[in-house]
């Protein structure tokens, strides 16, 4: 999930794995941690990362803190598959 804070949760959520920009204005990484910690208090494997200096939009990361991100959540997105 890389997009809004979406604060919606329930026990049927799937695996979420998330990305957020520290200083993204429209996602706010608190409200996407939170919903996170709901999922994982759930059972739901859950993998959150928070990417300091970075805004909204840093797309493939290429170039910043987020860069690999891609395989990070490609990573988590196969173990969930075993």
């Amino acid at each position: 999930m890389q997009y809004t804070g979406h604060s919606d949760y329930t026990e049927n959520d799937p695996p979420t794995y998330v990305c957020v920009g520290e200083n993204d204005g429209i996602a706010d990484w608190r409200a996407m941690e939170n919903r996170l910690k709901h999922l994982a208090a759930f059972g739901i494997p859950t993998e959150f990362h928070k990417y300091p200096g970075l805004g909204h939009g840093f797309g493939l990361g290429t170039g910043t803190v987020a860069e690999g991100w891609i395989e990070d959540a490609v990573t988590f997105w196969e173990t969930q598959t075993k």
